[in-house]
């Protein structure tokens, strides 16, 4: 392992113009060029294009004085061996001249992009800081050359050098001399052979240059983008990899180098790896994994009718699936203490059954109509216990298929809402914007069926309006956002699909989307209804209006860094119900009022001022277990607010 003794000069962040390189950043990605350009200025801007297009952060050439750089017996062909000769023989085809370099220099920045380039010698690296770049970078084969690499730290700059071809103790040399100069510098593990061979590539010495406590970073000449993938894995912070238009195009390089598809691809999975790589802090349970849990784990059930005041034991307890109560490792806990409620046989257990909490209250006090999410089983154990303005039956593709007889009384004094389903028979998700002709009638079909029980439930509620159904609409897409250009596409097709319905009595209101949302333990990418602007232009004109899920819209500002109080200001006029949730990061939706980031102060603030009238339901993630547990929480923090 390379251990720098001589000096102990510690750099840990790097910073190249807006771009801060540590531990914790992002990885920087420069697409390599080099002479790539084969001489030609128009090759030379289609690769920045292309490198803008797949969203590098620098493009990097490269500049040399063959004057100075080579001896003047190799310029003129009379002495070198043959790789020399063929190497010189391309340089001086396709070098560029200082006025062309300008106007890269130029091109670059007007595509927001940082221009880099390589100096192989003094006089190239005097034109390359003139061009004003904002760090240098030195190619593997001047890692030893310490007059340059002097040269370059005294013009106050980031060094970037890689250590392909140097030995240990070179390495070992050159670390030196950077510590003892106090150069601010990275490092970057590199391989000099084109195509480099897996077996020759090593990239746990990337652990040996960390050692250093500089930033690090990975130099790749090899076939494909799975190795550079793996550097990224193993901590590089910066990657170095040629670009090209062509693989068989006359050239060193070409060869070693990405095109634009596979270049797309590797910053695609650079992006995916930093945000799986996570952080060490302590592990906590995903939402994804949150559904699947209750699905798929186990919990502890009354195994007999348990009755209040009643000692746990044992044998009244058994361990089944879904993991709706307990977990299994509260066994030991739970048995020994008293029951504080009657539990019916097959039942989850809760907390709550044996430690005091939170009671629903008859009634609560709000400025608008309140509603509770039900389902037909639970409906009249919830209205025994409260009494809200409204309900909101949350629909399963089963429950359509519901005698709602079977558990409906024959009037209620509230009014409802139905939330439409998501997933139908045989795993259709419903899409109404989908491209795919066969799959949107289908979606159709399943949303009138969704409107046609709404109006059947009609006769057991008081209610003089047309009921509102709350839909996703659709347009997610499994791999990755669509293109902004597709939406408007997206949205002509939803328009065309709600004309198809018979709803005129009824108001279908679709509901704003998460970035990420997560369908049955999966997490999709979601394309509609999230850009307010576009929502607001796709109401007025279609004359509709929306539920607005606070959660969601959160999730949505994070994501693009919106503002989330002037997202609620702008769908102020066509909001015509509220989901009320708190959220955190980019997914983590539906979480009780408190456990995430959004400010509520100011939401209420703004619903009240902009929105004074419009219902609302506490829509908490499993808010429904224990008899409506998260959401009496829910109100309970809401009360007073709005």
């Amino acid at each position: 392992m390379i251990t720098v003794l001589e000096h102990g000069y510690q750099r840990k962040i790097m910073k190249i113009d807006k771009y801060v390189i540590n531990k914790a950043s992002n990885v920087f990605v420069i697409a390599e060029i080099g002479m790539n350009h084969n001489g030609s200025l128009d090759n030379a801007k289609k690769l920045i294009d292309h490198a803008v297009e797949i969203g590098a952060d620098a493009v990097k050439f490269q500049m040399r004085d063959l004057k100075s750089l080579y001896n003047s017996s190799v310029i003129v062909g009379d002495d070198g061996d043959l790789g020399t000769e063929y190497t010189l023989n391309l340089l001086k085809r396709f070098e560029l001249s200082q006025n062309q370099y300008t106007q890269i220099s130029q091109y670059a920045k007007s595509k927001n992009i940082l221009f880099l380039c390589t100096a192989w010698d003094k006089i190239s690296a005097n034109k390359v800081d003139k061009l004003g770049v904002p760090a240098f970078k030195t190619a593997s084969a001047d890692f030893t050359n310490l007059d340059l690499i002097d040269h370059l730290i005294q013009k106050n700059k980031p060094i970037i050098l890689s250590t392909g071809m140097s030995s240990e103790s070179e390495i070992c040399t050159t670390i030196n001399f950077l510590n003892k100069k106090n150069a601010d510098f990275a490092l970057l593990h590199c391989n000099s052979t084109y195509p480099a061979p897996f077996k020759d590539i090593n990239l746990r010495y990337l652990d040996n240059l960390k050692a250093n406590n500089v930033p690090v970073g990975y130099s790749g000449h090899e076939r494909g983008i799975a190795v550079t993938l793996a550097a990224v894995a193993l901590g590089a912070k910066i990657i170095e990899r040629h670009i090209t238009l062509d693989k068989g195009m006359e050239g060193p390089d070409h060869t070693a180098s990405l095109e634009y598809d596979e270049f797309k691809q590797l910053i695609l999975g650079i992006r995916q790896i930093e945000v799986a790589l996570g952080t060490t802090s302590k592990r906590t349970i995903s939402q994804g994994e949150l559904i699947n849990r209750e699905n798929l784990s186990k919990s502890i059930y009354a195994s007999i009718d348990i009755n209040k005041n009643d000692i746990f034991k044992r044998d009244m307890l058994a361990i089944r699936s879904p993991g709706q109560g307990l977990s299994p490792q509260n066994m030991d806990i739970l048995i020994g203490k008293m029951s504080l409620k009657n539990i019916k046989k097959d039942q989850p257990v809760f907390q709550s059954d044996y430690i005091k909490s939170l009671e629903p209250k008859p009634t609560y006090s709000f400025s608008r109509p309140w509603a509770i999410p039900v389902r037909y089983h639970d409906i009249n154990t919830m209205l025994d216990i409260t009494n809200p303005d409204e309900i909101e039956f949350h629909m399963s593709y089963d429950d359509l298929n519901i005698d709602p007889k079977k558990h409906l009384r024959s009037k209620y004094k509230c009014g409802y809402l139905v939330h439409a389903p998501e997933l139908f028979e045989n795993d259709h998700l419903l899409n109404l914007c989908s491209e795919d002709k066969k799959y949107r009638e289908l979606s159709i079909l399943h949303m009138q069926k969704v409107i046609d029980v709404t109006l059947m439930l009609k006769d057991y509620f008081v209610t003089d309006s047309n009921p509102r159904i709350i839909v996703n609409c659709g347009g997610f897409s499994k791999n990755d956002f669509l293109p902004i250009k597709n939406r408007k596409n997206l949205y002509k097709i939803l328009s065309d699909s709600l004309s198809q319905l018979e709803r005129d009595d009824v108001e279908i209101i679709p509901q704003n989307m998460a970035p990420y949302p997560w369908h049955f333990g999966g997490q999709r990418y979601q394309n509609l209804f999230m850009d307010p602007h576009e929502i607001l232009s796709f109401c007025q004109e279609n004359n509709i209006r929306i539920c607005h899920d606070i959660s969601h819209s959160h999730l949505a500002c994070n994501k693009f860094n919106w503002d989330h109080i002037e997202y609620i200001k702008n769908l102020a006029s066509v909001t015509a119900h509220f989901h009320i949730a708190d959220g955190k990061g980019v997914d983590g939706e539906g979480l009780q009022i408190g456990e995430g980031t959004v400010d509520f102060d100011k939401a209420f603030k703004a619903i009240n001022e902009y929105i004074p009238k419009v219902s609302f339901i506490p829509e908490v993630w499993q808010g429904h277990k224990n008899k409506g547990e998260g959401f009496w929480h829910s109100l309970d923090q809401i009360e007073g607010k709005i």
